[in-house]
């Protein structure tokens, strides 16, 4: 490809294209493909190119703590969770219905990991997700009254196609938390969907929150349309702590490999045995 060519593909935007047509150069002139042919595949590169580009933007939008995705998720640890029930979610149609999810269930089962990746399955249909746990989202509406910046902040939270407020109830939160919560539960009812993580009962969010009326008029709209997914059961990281433990305990980390003195030690030891035994 000459420098002109490459220079207007970049003038058009099209980089997708260009990073490509060498390729597809090679591939038309071995296989004789008709000129529509050509474009047909050149213009698919460019398409799959930008496709790729808007995933990793609103991946970076989403804010997720860490990108999970379903496929690694170990369903077997864990018979309470439904695998069919996930996958049904993670294809998109609660958000599509503007339907709310609930994950609920104790520290370390998983509520954050299948929470994420129902959110990156959503990104992946081309939908828009924004992800905060309960106390970033406090915390920029706190911060927000100061600089009197409302409306921008709650359009934040109020325009993604899916809502994912994280980490309900591992602590008491601060005054008017509420408030907060009830804004944007009560704005995206029944318009967007929010999908929201706790390990606390739904009983205790008026103490949670410090506002049981609050509390009632955010689960009332919230849980109206909500469909619940209730985890028991052991926690995973739990069971990470316990493998390294047993490793440990047998002499050799479950996630270490040997260093090389302790090769050459054994290396040594076996010498020994050798010359012992001869």
């Amino acid at each position: 490809m000459n420098e002109s060519l490459l220079t207007t593909l970049r003038k058009l935007r099209l980089s997708g294209l260009a990073g490509s047509l060498d390729i597809r150069l090679q591939e038309a002139a071995g296989h004789n493909l008709t000129h529509a042919e050509f474009l047909e595949l050149i213009f698919q590169d460019e398409l799959a190119i930008r496709g790729e580009r808007l995933i990793a933007r609103r991946v970076k939008a989403a804010g997720f703590r860490e990108l999970k995705t379903l496929d690694h998720f170990d369903f077997a640890f864990n018979p309470s969770i439904k695998k069919k029930q996930v996958f049904d979610l993670a294809a998109g149609q609660f958000i599509r219905q503007g339907r709310d999810l609930l994950i609920i269930g104790p520290p370390g089962v998983g509520k954050s990991f299948l929470a994420q990746a129902i959110g990156y399955q959503a990104i992946k249909m081309g939908l828009v997700v924004y992800y905060r746990s309960i106390f970033d989202l406090v915390r920029d509406f706190l911060a927000d009254e100061a600089f009197a910046g409302a409306d921008k902040l709650l359009a934040r939270y109020l325009k993604p196609d899916l809502l994912i407020v994280d980490d309900m109830g591992i602590k008491q939160l601060a005054k008017r938390s509420g408030e907060y919560l009830f804004e944007i539960v009560m704005r995206r009812y029944e318009t967007r969907s929010t999908m929201m993580t706790s390990n606390r009962p739904l009983q205790d969010w008026g103490k949670l929150i410090g506002d049981v009326p609050s509390a009632s008029a955010i689960l009332d709209r919230f849980l109206h349309h909500a469909e619940v997914i209730s985890i028991t059961g052991k926690s995973y990281r739990m069971k990470d702590r316990q493998a390294r433990q047993t490793g440990e305990a047998e002499g050799t980390p479950a996630d270490a490999e040997p260093t090389g003195r302790s090769k050459s030690k054994t290396k040594a030891a076996e010498k020994e045995d050798a010359t012992v035994n001869a």
